[in-house]
């Protein structure tokens, strides 16, 4: 590969989608590396004035400084957006970074939003706390229902944000459904991916017009950095999302995205393998707990749906517990392989209880109105040999009467 094909999307877009994840975006340098560079450097030098006033001005090509620019962030943005089939992608500090900066770059007083109901915490914060300080209002609807969306919409409605699949609920959205009713009515959508990643579903493909992630996740995969990105057409990410995170600040480091663009190279790989265990993994569990939420499983009321959008259902699922928070603390304590951890997408199994961790913030009446109940366990299977994640809960839940 030459020093700058990466970054060739002429050559780039024919790749097939474990290529571009391995080699999307890279620029090598005068040296010739063959891994991506890191540049650790706040800012850049000019040869002259003129230089430096005419990158300002925008005349010239070149980085100013690294909360605008980054080759290794530039790296990584590129091949994301590569991967995502995006025109653009914009990297940002964290996920949650990633979520408010799609929102709040094109919200306004007097806008309203249509958010589906399970969404991760943070983000059912920024919907119901953040945004109404700033005058937008809300109005949240079950998103595993197209039609909620229309009969929500209204005048002033700017944009539709939902998670597909939903953490931890696992509810699926029809992307193709919703992103037609928002089209039709001239909003814009905003969807979160981060159980998915663009390795088994890309929502653009669909007419999804934003996708954000947390690239922390499957992304990176192994639990090493935070990082996020937003995706979207090159005028959305250089006129509308650039100027809010140029002046407002949420910088992905070059190190978190060097690590990030590492852990890309082995995500098509990770993520099949933990899709296949995780479907052998809720097999096991779907005999023995009262309620499973996995839609790689035909019990699954979304599971035709899922397997329709998505190229595999991914390593995250949850499941419910009759006996309230007592039961599901019982079982996370008597784990001895599998972590107890509020992460996902890591290359370690890991178990939580959102009520009291991921979930914590949001209000009790809301938690229920999401399907987070007492006894829902959320799991995220990983690379270990899946019959020693299956012995592990067997002891478990035999622990707790199960």
């Amino acid at each position: 590969m030459k020093r700058m094909t990466g970054q060739d999307r002429s050559i780039t877009r024919n790749w097939r989608p474990a290529t571009q994840a391995v080699r999307g975006g890279t620029a090598r340098s005068e040296y010739g590396e063959t891994s991506e560079a890191l540049f650790l450097t706040s800012g850049y030098a000019y040869d002259c004035a003129g230089d430096a006033a005419a990158r300002f001005s925008g005349d010239q090509a070149g980085m100013t400084y690294s909360r605008l620019q980054n080759p290794t962030v530039e790296m990584l943005e590129q091949r994301i957006a590569l991967m995502e089939g995006a025109e653009a992608c914009r990297g940002t500090a964290s996920g949650m970074a990633a979520m408010t900066a799609a929102l709040l770059c094109q919200l306004e007083q007097g806008d309203h939003v249509v958010a589906g109901r399970a969404l991760f915490g943070s983000c059912r914060w920024l919907t119901d706390t953040l945004l109404p300080k700033f005058g937008i209002e809300t109005t949240i609807v079950d998103a595993r229902d197209p039609q909620a969306f229309a009969d929500a919409t209204r005048t002033g409605t700017k944009l539709y944000f939902f998670e597909t699949p939903a953490n931890p609920t696992m509810d699926i959205v029809d992307l193709k459904a919703v992103c037609d009713i928002a089209r039709a009515k001239g909003v814009v959508t905003v969807v979160d991916n981060a159980f998915a990643t663009p390795a088994l579903q890309r929502p653009m493909e669909f007419g999804a017009d934003i996708v954000a992630y947390s690239a922390t996740k499957m992304m990176d995969g192994q639990g090493r950095v935070l990082a996020g990105a937003v995706c979207g057409t090159e005028d959305f990410i250089l006129n509308t999302l650039l100027p809010f995170t140029r002046n407002t600040g949420p910088t992905l480091s070059a190190f978190n995205a060097w690590v990030v663009l590492k852990g890309l190279e082995t995500l098509d790989l990770r993520i099949r393998r933990q899709s296949e265990n995780a479907l052998l993994v809720g097999r096991f569990l779907e005999g023995r707990v009262p309620r499973i939420n996995h839609p790689g499983l035909p019990s699954h009321p979304q599971h035709d749906l899922a397997l329709s959008q998505m190229a595999m259902t991914g390593p995250i699922f949850s499941f419910e517990l009759d006996g309230g928070r007592s039961q599901a603390h019982g079982l996370l304590d008597a784990l001895q392989l599998i972590d107890i951890s509020n992460n996902i997408g890591d290359s370690r199994s890991l178990m939580t209880h959102p009520a009291s961790t991921t979930h914590y913030g949001v209000a009790e009446d809301k938690r229920i109105e999401m399907g987070v109940t007492e006894g829902l366990i959320r799991l995220n299977v990983g690379l270990e040999d899946p019959q020693d994640v299956i012995d592990d809960l067997d002891q478990a839940l035999r622990q707790v009467g199960l």
